[in-house]
């Protein structure tokens, strides 16, 4: 009968799960309240049991080996669990909060209009909700789930998409007068979100543009921000479609190729917002319901009703 493999003590399985997540020893050593010569002592203690290399040294800095990589996804589910459990266990009045993290933009334009319709469904559920950027750490901040923008790649993870967030090319009225052609955007400075990395290049691409390794841009960490920083002329934006129509109005930008330029670009091309949540957490009765809910709705309805022309006054 073959026997179970000898796991290696918790604590330094703990150590390891803090050092992975920072990358540093002396992070995780902040983050345990311990020095980081004890970091070290049970990183080798580890290392020494596994009779694997975890971290290679490079300077003052680390970085993790291959086995480290596929160790850490099972240690953080372990962990996860561990966490789920203890929730599940604790007084009731904990088990009924639910922590949600949520895109700024998704939450401004989407959650916080329909907010009231999940409150009739479950009135007894204490609901939180932060809106932090990027991708919350689920066990160290305590969140049950998140709505992440991007384009789908969190494989650790339950995810499903809600809705997708095309973009209108967007500038003033002035810069728009000096573009003629897809090809003229090159000679302006294009305005990203930090995290799309290669939206542009896609979307250049969809139009037929060539590209050079000159092409100048600036990169933002949040919508709003290059959204204003489109208003002032800045240079040519990718604005979503509810913000965009507003623009459009008031007449504070234009959409110099047309408002359907990128209708026809490829489906995984474009980014959205995502539900994202570790699959233990749906375990929770509260939480699993309002992953229910949030899948259920109708998110495009809002995209619709933006793109609808409104009536002229009387």
């Amino acid at each position: 009968m073959s026997r179970e493999p000898r796991l290696p003590p918790l604590n330094a399985l703990r150590v390891f799960h803090a050092v992975a997540r920072h990358k540093s020893f002396r992070q995780a050593a902040d983050e345990l309240l311990v020095t980081p010569q004890a970091v070290g002592q049970q990183i080798k203690l580890l290392e020494d049991t596994l009779q694997v290399t975890l971290f290679e040294r490079k300077g003052r800095s680390i970085e993790l080996t291959e086995s480290a990589i596929l160790l850490s996804h099972y240690v953080k589910a372990g962990f996860d669990e561990f966490a789920e459990g203890v929730r599940r266990v604790t007084k009731s009045t904990y088990r009924d909060r639910i922590n949600l993290n949520a895109s700024p933009y998704f939450a401004t334009h989407y959650l916080m209009p329909r907010l009231s319709l999940f409150r009739e469904m479950l009135p007894g559920v204490d609901l939180r909700l932060t809106t932090i950027v990027d991708l919350p750490d689920f066990g160290r901040d305590d969140i049950d789930m998140a709505v992440q923008w991007g384009y789908g790649n969190w494989g650790d993870y339950e995810t499903a998409l809600l809705v997708r967030d095309p973009k209108i090319i967007c500038c003033t009225p002035a810069i728009a007068e000096k573009i003629a052609s897809a090809q003229d955007l090159t000679s302006f400075t294009l305005l990203d979100l930090v995290k799309s990395k290669h939206l542009w290049s896609n979307i250049l691409r969809h139009l037929g543009v060539e590209q050079s390794d000159g092409d100048r841009s600036i990169g933002f960490d949040d919508a709003a921000t290059m959204r204003r920083a489109t208003l002032q002329g800045i240079g040519v934006g990718l604005v979503s479609v509810i913000d965009a129509e507003e623009d459009f109005r008031s007449g504070a930008l234009v959409a110099p190729l047309g408002r359907d330029a990128l209708v026809e670009m490829k489906p995984e091309e474009i980014p959205g917002f995502y539900l994202i949540v570790p699959r233990g957490h749906l375990r929770v009765k509260a939480v699993a319901a309002f992953h229910r809910w949030l899948i259920q709705q109708d998110w495009a309805r809002d995209l619709k009703f933006a793109e609808l022309p409104k009536p002229m006054p009387l």
